[in-house]
């Protein structure tokens, strides 16, 4: 196992690599490094941890969604499919 980083560090991998030690790199994400995924040697994806998000609030999109009053009907080019 990798020694733990004394401070945050840049590193760069290739993507075979960053998935045969995904976990390694979720944590050295956590832990402050910046992890950096490479296809032909060009950064394409930078792994970081998600902060500051707001948590979802149930129920706060009641009153603007509305279902067609035939929603479950079958269309009619599947009648031949329908017994």
């Amino acid at each position: 196992m990798p020694r733990k980083p004394t401070k945050a560090t840049r590193i760069q991998v290739k993507i075979g690599e960053a998935r045969a030690r995904f976990s390694e790199f979720v944590r050295r994400a956590l832990a402050g490094d910046e992890v950096i995924i490479a296809e032909a040697k060009r950064p394409i994806l930078r792994l970081v941890p998600v902060t500051g998000g707001v948590p979802r609030k149930p129920g706060s999109a009641k009153g603007t969604i509305r279902m067609a009053a035939d929603f479950d009907a079958t269309p009619d080019e599947f009648s031949d499919y329908v017994a």
